[in-house]
């Protein structure tokens, strides 16, 4: 009762026996990946057809909604939060950082009207942020640049490229309605650690 027509034939595919998951339902968590499955804290493996003997079972990505696999990273190196939200979380060897404004961590100022001197003031702010976790500039791999003003695309350019090392990370860069605070620069990123 607990297969799917697709689910049966997945498990057709690798030469995997059906199993009712109806019937597990109250026994306890059912994992399952291709050759895999893992019940209430019995594994059974079954190798497909197209393994050999000497090959290892292929390792499995899983996301975990236990909240014990994310950490909050907090410093006062960096502005707070202006929100219900964490300056940056850590959660399965990755660092999300959390949109960074040009304030001084000190004041909760920004540090000028300029779009070059918050761009500078983010990204300080953001190096503070990445070596409470232990991350740097060179570990980040995607970053996300929101301007209140497209046409300050080139200044922002030439001052972010002298925080991150090549190759430099991917990058997204939009012009926003707004940013908090009237910024004119918000940046976020995510890092590998």
């Amino acid at each position: 009762m607990g297969w799917t027509a697709s689910g049966i034939a997945l498990a057709r595919s690798f030469n995997m026996s059906a199993i009712d998951t109806g019937r597990l339902r109250h026994r306890g968590p059912i994992i399952a990946g291709i050759g895999f499955a893992s019940v209430a804290g019995t594994t059974l493996w079954r190798r497909s057809s197209f393994t050999n003997s000497r090959s290892n079972p292929f390792a499995c990505l899983s996301i975990s909604t236990d909240a014990s696999i994310k950490e909050a990273v907090v410093t006062d190196k960096a502005p707070a939060a202006l929100g219900p939200y964490s300056q940056a979380i850590k959660a399965n060897n990755t660092l999300f950082v959390s949109g960074v404004l040009g304030l001084i961590p000190e004041t909760g100022k920004f540090v000028s009207d300029s779009v070059e001197d918050q761009t500078e003031q983010v990204l300080k702010n953001m190096g503070e942020i990445l070596k409470a976790s232990g991350a740097s500039y060179s570990s980040v791999v995607k970053t996300t640049i929101m301007l209140a003003d497209l046409k300050d695309f080139k200044k922002v350019n030439e001052i972010y490229a002298k925080y991150f090392p090549a190759p430099a990370p991917a990058r997204s860069t939009y012009q926003v309605a707004a940013l908090p605070l009237d910024a004119r620069i918000e940046i976020e990123c995510i890092a590998s650690l």
